[in-house]
């Protein structure tokens, strides 16, 4: 990861909770360092493709949170306009390297049953998709995915790598989640 990621990922939670008009002040800034994000992505490549890193209070009864994604081509649609919609949750995704193409929005039908979730996304459900916009994304760039909003990558021809910063406005996700990898002594 680059200097200009990690740049970019400290001026993200820098400004999220002035963003999001934050009322109350956590204690502690939360930190999620290099190595840690190495970590967690190294042992994770074939065995999963989101792991959460951190949820922390931002304040103002929000939590915000980092994940790790990486997939390959095997985990695209091969060009279907399935995705997945999270009923809480907006991401904000900064791609960390390689490249692929991402459906976002459009008129949903076809919704699956809202399921729990997880630690890293909450409630959400899978979903079709007509006249959502599909567009290349590549290392460097940034998205920003509304709550609500089905998304999906439909093609990627090797992989993409990207950090996924969750905005939590009703604290669904579990704040002061650490990723056991990661736990200091």
């Amino acid at each position: 990861m680059s200097m200009r990621h990690l740049a970019l990922l400290a001026a993200l939670f820098v400004t999220i909770p002035w963003a999001l008009g934050a009322q109350q002040s956590p204690q502690a800034a939360t930190d999620i360092y290099a190595e840690q994000i190495h970590a967690v992505l190294k042992n994770m490549i074939g065995a999963s493709i989101d792991r959460q890193l951190k949820v922390a209070d931002i304040g103002g009864d929000e939590n915000a949170a980092v994940g790790i994604l990486h997939r390959t081509s095997e985990h695209d649609t091969d060009g279907a306009h399935t995705g997945l919609v999270h009923a809480h949750i907006a991401e904000v995704y900064v791609m960390l390297s390689g490249w692929g193409t991402l459906l976002t929005g459009g008129e949903l039908f076809n919704q699956g049953e809202l399921s729990e979730g997880s630690v890293a996304i909450g409630p959400s459900f899978n979903a079709e998709s007509r006249g959502g916009v599909e567009r290349e994304i590549e290392t460097g760039d940034v998205v920003v995915i509304p709550v609500g909003m089905m998304h999906a990558w439909t093609s990627i021809p090797d992989h993409v790598t990207y950090l996924s910063i969750r905005i939590d406005p009703d604290q669904v996700l579990p704040v002061g989640y650490v990723n056991p990898e990661i736990m200091q002594p």
